[in-house]
């Protein structure tokens, strides 16, 4: 079995971390550090990642993307932005289809541990990136779109709470009491957040949150809208506003209404969460919240290239905006 990276630094007597920077040539270590580091890697016979070929492409390092669903057209406006940033810093791009599961990941942390590839972006939920070793704290490995209020591994991201709490406090605005909400999976941390933006703006308005009005619909593959705009319009009460946590559940909503006799946002206002592509090109355009994607990856792959570097970083909390167009 071939010497891994915690080979060599329980042999130096350092850290994962401090190895790490010696292999990326970090000028932060110490050259006394930087000697028992090497001393070690000779003694193991480590393969150092400029000798692996797997490492290079093209004259460049590889990073890896982690993506949960790479149909989902969200993720592509990010993977775009750490392109852009990731051609500035001579790095190219790995992409693979995790379906968000940890074990999945997993296996991409031993390989950033052996220095396969420089670094790790990961898009995919945070409840399965919790379930990875402490040693994630350690590498270079940044979060992208979810996040748990003061983790230490260094994320991207916006304030989703208050994103909902936005969307949900303009439908107020325009003068809606009974609203409903379509969430996804509330495994999800950011399903959780978006719940909790929902709940928080029923609450300051002083509305009620009638039996019913939340359906949890496990996914946002926009079938799942129809059910949960059937669900909400067959209440004895229907609402005459619905927040969907995703656009794609929004466009489901709208069409099931549509279906049933009836107009958005004449009879239902119906207001998404994204703003992907589609949403503007759907008759009536989807009034929803915009994450800032693009902007999102380039600042993702710049902290990673700090993490690489050895550097510590803070997480970034970037704006999210509300684009109102003609559903609400």
């Amino acid at each position: 079995m071939r010497p891994s990276v915690a080979d060599v630094a329980k042999y130096a007597g350092v850290s994962t971390a401090t190895v790490s920077r010696v292999l990326n040539d970090s000028q932060s270590i110490r050259p006394q550090t930087r000697e028992k580091v090497q001393n070690a890697i000779k003694a193991l016979g480590y393969q150092l990642p400029e000798s692996n070929p797997v490492m290079r492409l093209n004259g460049t390092k590889l990073i890896m993307v982690l993506v949960p669903n790479i149909e989902n057209p969200f993720y592509s406006g990010i993977v775009n932005g750490i392109e852009a940033a990731a051609r500035e810093y001579n790095y190219s791009v790995i992409l693979t289809n995790t379906q968000g599961t940890s074990w999945v990941e997993l296996k991409y942390l031993d390989m950033l541990d052996e220095k396969q590839v420089a670094g790790v972006i990961s898009l995919d939920p945070m409840m399965a990136q919790l379930e990875l070793p402490e040693r994630i704290v350690h590498l270079p490995w940044v979060a992208c779109s979810e996040y748990v209020p003061g983790s230490q591994v260094g994320y991207v991201s916006i304030d989703h709470k208050q994103a909902a709490k936005d969307a949900v406090l303009y439908l107020v605005s325009k003068g809606h009491k009974r609203i409903g909400l379509v969430n996804s999976d509330e495994r999800y941390i950011y399903a959780q957040q978006r719940r909790e933006g929902y709940i928080s703006a029923m609450e300051s308005a002083g509305l009620p949150i009638e039996e019913g009005y939340i359906q949890s619909m496990g996914g946002i593959d926009y079938p799942l809208g129809e059910l949960a705009a059937r669900r909400l319009m067959t209440l004895t009460s229907p609402p005459t506003a619905i927040f969907s946590v995703s656009d794609t559940l929004a466009i489901g909503v709208m069409k099931a209404v549509f279906r049933m006799g009836k107009s958005v946002p004449n009879d239902v206002a119906v207001i998404g969460f994204d703003d992907i592509p589609l949403s503007d090109m759907f008759e009536p355009s989807l009034t929803t919240i915009q994450q800032p994607t693009f902007e999102m990856g380039q600042a993702a792959m710049k902290m990673l290239v700090q993490r690489m570097d050895g550097k510590a970083v803070s997480s970034k909390i970037i704006h999210h905006s509300l684009i109102v167009r003609h559903s609400a």
